[in-house]
């Protein structure tokens, strides 16, 4: 204890006024000795004079003349100030570093996503950060700009998070520190960028291009004909308060009221079309007329379909030839013939099935239940706004590896 101290508090005999008032010029010589002897000890060669000088210095007291004339006492106390002051700043120093990072990381920065492909899969359904950054780069300059409580990186990716996690508004605003509305706001404002700047992912390619990629099992089963395979698939939607609108969407086949689209894609696993949103009560016969997609195809060309695709008549207009699996209506059963051409037919076909099951399945927005007023016309356009969102996710789609190898 160093009962010298002008502030040591005694903790023995408390409650008696006996106790001694502690001499304040003793401490400071006894300090200043202890200094003393800490210079002296880093002296080489002076074993001798130490132990005289512990001797001569134990009952003689020093003067803050002595302290003023010594340079080595000041330079001592100096020294040993610094040391704790410089030691406390660089413990402050990494102290404040270390609670930035961690600041960074819960403020939906980009230090949340650097390097950290894991995280990348998961909140934007993007293979790697690389491809993220390339995004990035390619969306932010179109971003509105001004004044704005969220950073263009922080739009995109909670833009990117409904889609792929299909957060609720009230969930984002809490995780990236704004009102709803800004989230809201934020969210349709990047959706409409995306689709103006991601639409031309979506292309239907040239022959040659499509030839020269062709997979083995597709060139060995018809040769370099294959153009498309096409399907439809349906989103849940609310039930709209309109009786002809509630009509025109419900569904015999989900008893439910959807969205249909028609979904093309190339033998190699790309998405080349994707039609507009119809009522879930219109036939894939005619979303396969009038969504446009007849207008893609060249003579020659060659669609595989499913049998509910009776689009043989109007597919033969355009000169080419439709592919679908043979049935057994007005017949006891299939030729072997026919039998071994359904079988490789629904072998290829089935890689537009598992297209749709990774567009729904990475980005869960399309698996669960749309609002009405997302399925309203977007103001002065022909597409509602579950088209934007569809076309979105099939182009985030096109940059992710393929299903077909």
């Amino acid at each position: 204890m160093l009962d010298t101290h002008p502030d040591w508090a005694p903790s023995l005999l408390l409650g008696h006024n006996e106790v001694k008032v502690m001499n304040k010029e003793r401490f400071a010589r006894q300090l200043r000795r202890h200094l003393k002897h800490q210079v002296i000890s880093k002296r080489p060669g002076k074993e001798g004079e130490e132990k005289e000088q512990e001797e001569s210095t134990e009952e003689v007291p020093l003067d803050a003349e002595d302290t003023a004339q010594n340079p080595d006492i000041q330079s001592a106390e100096k020294c040993v100030h610094c040391k704790s002051t410089h030691a406390e700043l660089n413990r402050l120093l990494e102290e404040n570093r270390h609670l930035k990072q961690e600041l960074d990381k819960r403020k939906m920065t980009e230090q949340f996503l650097k390097n950290e492909h894991g995280k990348v899969k998961y909140y934007t359904g993007l293979p790697t950060y690389a491809i993220f950054q390339v995004l990035l780069c390619h969306i932010m300059p179109f971003l509105p700009q001004g004044k704005r409580k969220l950073t263009p990186f922080q739009m995109i990716l909670l833009t990117l998070m409904g889609l792929r996690l299909d957060l609720p508004i009230q969930h984002i605003s809490h995780l990236f520190g704004v009102h709803r509305v800004t989230i809201s706001a934020a969210f349709h404002d990047t959706l409409n960028v995306l689709y103006s700047r991601l639409s031309p992912l979506v292309h239907w390619p040239d022959r040659e291009s499509l030839c020269v990629s062709m997979p083995r099992q597709f060139a060995e089963t018809f040769g370099n004909r294959v153009d498309a395979i096409v399907d439809c698939f349906e989103i849940f939607i609310e039930r709209p308060s309109n009786l002809q609108a509630r009509a025109q969407t419900f569904s015999n086949y989900k008893h439910r009221h959807t969205l249909k689209y028609l979904i093309g894609i190339t033998p190699q696993g790309v998405i080349s079309f994707i039609s507009k949103g119809w009522g879930g009560r219109t036939s894939d016969k005619r979303i396969t007329e009038d969504s446009g997609f007849l207008d893609k195809l060249l003579p020659g060309d060659m669609v595989l379909a499913d049998r509910g695709f009776d689009i043989k008549e109007s597919v033969g207009l355009m000169c080419a030839e439709v592919k679908i699996p043979a049935f057994t209506k007005g017949r006891h059963q299939l030729d072997a013939k026919d039998v071994e051409e359904t079988r490789s037919i629904a072998h290829l076909r089935i890689h537009v099935e598992r297209v749709i099951g990774q567009v729904r399945n990475k980005y869960k927005i399309l698996s669960s239940q749309i609002p009405i007023n997302m399925v309203l016309p977007c103001e002065g356009e022909t597409v509602v706004f579950l088209d934007k969102v569809v076309t979105v996710c099939c182009a985030l789609t096109n940059m992710c590896p393929s299903v077909v190898q």
